[in-house]
């Protein structure tokens, strides 16, 4: 089985290539739905999260990740403290994930992670394909396609490590800076590259 990381910055596009992946047929195992079902009412990140950060961060029972995105945005203790509560039960979820899906016969595993250079993990995949579109085109996406302040935008991005510092870093790019079609090719081309080697 070839596991394979796929990365990007925000508002670059990345879930968008995944499912183009998945569509050509690799299993992807996704950070962002590992993170929500680790804040799943009833888990142990759910309460681990209420025991360090307090019920006001509950909304309908659920907790509510908009208060507490607001609150670990503007500070960096509380960013290291639910970092360090969320990303192991995070990386076990998705380890799951890969397991079952090698189980199963799969060729090729995805696994579709945000702050895969930030957090060193560019070690644990055979390939690194980075998702590219400049920044001022992330910019431009976080407030047309998510409602973002193009100071709230910048700020986000500026908390990443730099787009074109990953692009030296990653195995392959896909340019997601023009149309769907364009980006279908590239996600096509190193489809074919990774089924065939």
């Amino acid at each position: 089985m070839k596991l394979v990381g796929l990365t990007g910055g925000v508002g670059s596009g990345k879930s968008t290539v995944a499912e183009m992946l998945r569509e050509l047929g690799a299993q992807v195992v996704d950070a962002d739905e590992a993170a929500h079902a680790v804040y799943e009412p009833g888990s142990p990140g759910f309460d681990a999260v209420v025991r360090e950060f307090g019920d006001e961060y509950v909304d309908g029972g659920r907790i509510d990740r908009s208060r507490l995105g607001e609150l670990v945005f503007h500070d960096d203790d509380a960013r290291r403290r639910l970092n360090s509560i969320v990303h192991p039960l995070v990386r076990e979820w998705m380890a799951q994930r890969t397991a079952d899906a090698a189980e199963r016969g799969a060729e090729v595993v995805v696994q579709d992670v945000p702050l895969l250079f930030e957090n060193g993990l560019e070690r644990l995949f055979s390939t690194v394909v980075l998702v590219y579109a400049p920044e001022e085109l992330q910019v431009e996406r976080l407030v047309s396609g998510r409602s973002f302040t193009p100071e709230r935008a910048r700020a986000m991005i500026a908390a990443q490590m730099p787009i074109e510092n990953k692009r030296g870093l990653a195995h392959h790019v896909i340019n997601n800076s023009g149309t769907r079609e364009e980006t279908l090719t590239q996600a096509r081309a190193i489809w074919k590259q990774l089924t065939s080697a």
